[in-house]
Formats: structure tokens, C-alpha cells, sequence
């Protein structure tokens, strides 16, 4: 599961920052401007691309990594940014990430452990005690692929996530900390104004499972999403597998009192939780339901199927 470099060997190569200053609300450039000078105090060999536009760390990425050469890149980002680089990826077998949260949700470093201090994170990257092997998921919906590092939601947690997205909200509360208190305001709304679903969920080839009533369902790389909701707690990103949680079958207010416990993962076991695990999973809506990949909007979809991806990607830790 996990093989341990030197830290020697890893300060002598070349690192790739891929960085995105426009991330929560400019937290990115603040983070860069934090953690450039400790590049070249510690003189280590660097190329930073500053993102410009939605797509462009995927375009780098896959330019990157099309060379066949060994090759490290460290994420200077939120989720989003890192979402673009899993997808840019061309060879697998050559890439190393590092990461550096810079997001107003940072779920992925919330899973992974990782340092919210620039500095303490640019340590991990420069002398990781040890580089694991995750597993990258992929969805499929209307024959189109597309990776998630963290998790793929569709219903309630994607229309949140598209929401904040636009929230008028979330650029001051991101410029006072309060970055994760937009996904809790959204969240309140959408629960007001979304009707639940019904939904029929297909784990490895089985026979349908139909939940009524059906809020959302999300599957899980790590285990927080949606700026810290622990959804599943035991989702273990090493370990093949695919976690899932449905939340259906209850009223809206069972519901509201849900959310609090799930900031710390004490909703699982509550009526209307429902957790499994699974390699491949299909899910098919009554309606076309809001869907998103690690925090990213995509369009809304009736049928959808994700599975681990054959091959795994080393992360820096």
C-alpha cells in the first residue's frame, strides 16, 4: 500500500507547482506568495504555471505527463484544481502528486491529512515519509468519463455544490475564514427548495436497489466532502473501493437535524443513512438530478455509473 522514499532523493528533482491564485477568493495567490520564497530559500529546483483559466491545470497536466518522464507535481489549489490535474493525466505509472490546500472546502487534505499551514504542507511535499497510492474514480455519464479524487455527489450535495459555486456569500465569508459556512447557508436553502427523488442503485452487477423519497447520494474516495461533511467516515482511498452513502426515506427535518452530526461523521447508523461499498455502482433517477465531481458542477443526469479507475495515482504524504 505505501513505499517510503528517501528524503534526499526527492529534494534533487525538479518540482512542477501548479497553482490557482484565483482559488477562494484569491486565498491561492496568498498561500503561492507564502510558499515561493520557502522554495528558493531552500533552493530547491521549481516551474510554477499560474492557472488563468477554468481548464487550464488539466491542459498542463496532460502536457506534463505525456512524456513518459518521471515527473512531480504539486497542486496549489482547492478541490476543483486538483480534480483537473487527475483528469490531465496521461501516464499514471510517471506521476507523483504533491498537494498544498488553498480551497475554501479542502476536503481532500481534510481526508488525506494534510497541513491547512502552507508551509507545514510544503514540508509533506519536499520530505514525505511516505507516498501512497490512491485510488482515482471515475464516472461515466452519457458515454463521457471524467476522474474524482475526492467524491461524485448527485441531488442535494451537487446542488449545493453548484449553488456555492455562484453564492454571493462566498467571497466574503472566504476573505474572513468562513469559507466552509457558505456550503452550511446553501445547504439550509437547497433543503427548503429541492424535492427529494426516487432512485435505483446497481452495486457490482446486482440486483437493483430502489430508495424512495432519495435526498442524495454520494460516493466517496475520502471521507469528507462538502467542506467537512465526514459522510463516510470509513473511506479509505488505498483500499479499492468505492464507499457510498444514501440519504433518503426520512422528512426534511430529520434531515436538517442530520447535517450537524454529519460534520463529524456521528450521522451513520440514524434512519435514512444508508452506507455500502462496492467497485461499480450505477444510479438512475426518476429525474434528471443535479450532479457534480469533487465540488465541480456537471449537467444534471437521470443515469450515471462510477468505478475505480485500473490505475492508481502516488501522492505525496
Amino acid at each position: 500500500m505505501f513505499k517510503v522514499e528517501s528524503s534526499e532523493r526527492w529534494v534533487q528533482r525538479m518540482y512542477y507547482f501548479i497553482v490557482n491564485v484565483r482559488a477562494s477568493s484569491g486565498k491561492g495567490k496568498k498561500v503561492w506568495q507564502q510558499v515561493e520564497p520557502e522554495l528558493r530559500k531552500r533552493q530547491v529546483a521549481y516551474e510554477s504555471i499560474l492557472t488563468t483559466h477554468k481548464g487550464h491545470a488539466r491542459q498542463v497536466t496532460k502536457e506534463l505527463t505525456s512524456k513518459g518522464e518521471e515527473c512531480k507535481i504539486v497542486v496549489l489549489g482547492g478541490d476543483g484544481t486538483l480534480n483537473e490535474v487527475v483528469n490531465g493525466i496521461v501516464d499514471f505509472t510517471c506521476v507523483t502528486l504533491g498537494y498544498i490546500p488553498a480551497g475554501s472546502g479542502n476536503d481532500f487534505a481534510r481526508g488525506m491529512k494534510i497541513p491547512q499551514n502552507p508551509i507545514e504542507a510544503l514540508e509533506r511535499v519536499l520530505r514525505p515519509s511516505k507516498v501512497v497510492e490512491m485510488d482515482v474514480a471515475v464516472l461515466t455519464r452519457n458515454y463521457k468519463k471524467w476522474r474524482f479524487a475526492v467524491s461524485c455527489g448527485k441531488g442535494f450535495d451537487a446542488a449545493v455544490c453548484h449553488q456555492t459555486m455562484v453564492s454571493r456569500w462566498k467571497p466574503f465569508l472566504n476573505k474572513i475564514k468562513l469559507g466552509k459556512l457558505t456550503y452550511v447557508l446553501v445547504a439550509l436553502q437547497r433543503l427548503y427548495a429541492d424535492r427529494p427523488k426516487r432512485v435505483t442503485m446497481i452495486r457490482d452487477g446486482g440486483e437493483p436497489e430502489i430508495f424512495d423519497y432519495t435526498y442524495f447520494v454520494a460516493v466517496m474516495n475520502v471521507p469528507f466532502e462538502g467542506g467537512g461533511f465526514e459522510f463516510c467516515p470509513k473511506a479509505d482511498c488505498t483500499d479499492g473501493l468505492l464507499d457510498i452513502i444514501v440519504a433518503s426515506g426520512i422528512p426534511k427535518w430529520q434531515v436538517l437535524l442530520l447535517l450537524p452530526l454529519a460534520m463529524k461523521g456521528k450521522h451513520v447508523g440514524k434512519r435514512g443513512v444508508n452506507i455500502y461499498q462496492c467497485e461499480k455502482v450505477e444510479f438512475l433517477s426518476e429525474n434528471p438530478m443535479p450532479l457534480h465531481t469533487d465540488g465541480e458542477p456537471l449537467f444534471m443526469r437521470k443515469h450515471i455509473s462510477m468505478e475505480i479507475h485500473k490505475e492508481r495515482v502516488r501522492v505525496m504524504l
